[in-house]
């Protein structure tokens, strides 16, 4: 039960965040007027009031429907699902561990980094506006902070100069003047990189093990004989005799340190 509340928690947290993003976006684009409320409203429906708060309704649903994906990409997630899907690529056990396993571990080891930051993001945004003692640009400004200062250590200087270039802003002076919009795909590729560079680093003691195992065959003159056949079991072994998972999970959570 306490891992449910906390995962649950941590996901409650994490869409805050980005609500709060896109609600504090509208209002930076006209300061003077106030962010509106979402009032639902039966029988009013031939009214213009009505048909606003219908439009309005729709698109908050449609927010909350893209949330996942967005806030995948903030944090660590996209990075241990790739390195994962590699190593059982690798392997060549085709659906084992299944993707339900991966996922679900790639879920928990996700929530296991960012819980430092999520933590900060409830403390000094979250839990402040629940309770009435901020608005929602504040608690936006100070939920996007954490985020911004963790996607920045993990983003490439080059990645992130792509996107302020191609938006011609100006230099930021620090973590807290780069747009979100801005940082966000640039950590999303520079995560991509690093995680086919784990990837790659992966493949190469398999790899080396298939070639060992189709040159035997071939000079045996066993031709007709599939190498991945002979090559899945020693892949399977080395794996186990090095410790595999608890090789890769730990690389994976010294990549964040």
């Amino acid at each position: 039960m306490k891992r449910k509340k906390l995962v649950l928690t941590l996901m409650i947290v994490l869409i805050s965040v980005f609500l709060l993003s896109l609600t504090a976006s509208a209002a930076d684009t006209d300061p003077n007027n106030p962010i509106p409320g979402l009032n639902v409203n039966i029988g009013t429906g031939g009214t213009a009031a009505g048909s606003s708060n219908t439009v309005t309704l729709l698109l908050l649903l449609t927010v909350l429907s893209l949330a996942p994906s967005f806030l995948i990409l903030m944090t660590s997630f996209t990075r241990i699902v790739i390195v994962l899907g590699f190593v059982r690529t690798s392997l060549g056990t085709q659906q084992m561990p299944p993707n339900q396993v991966l996922i679900g571990l790639a879920l928990f080891l996700t929530f296991f980094i960012m819980s430092p930051t999520l933590g900060e993001v409830n403390q000094t945004a979250l839990q402040p506006y629940l309770k009435g003692e901020i608005n929602q640009t504040q608690a936006f400004e100070k939920a996007s902070l954490p985020m911004k200062k963790f996607m920045f250590k993990h983003t490439r200087q080059k990645d992130l100069k792509l996107f302020l270039d191609y938006t011609k802003a100006k230099a930021p002076t620090g973590v807290e003047d780069i747009p979100i919009t801005t940082l966000v795909p640039a950590y999303a590729i520079s995560e991509l990189k690093s995680a086919f560079q784990m990837g790659f680093m992966i493949f190469i003691p398999f790899l080396v093990i298939d070639m060992v195992v189709s040159s035997t065959l071939m000079a045996m003159g066993m031709m007709m004989l599939p190498p991945v056949m002979i090559s899945l079991p020693f892949k399977i072994l080395l794996f186990i005799l090095v410790d595999g998972w608890y090789l890769v999970v730990k690389s994976l959570l010294l990549s964040y340190g």
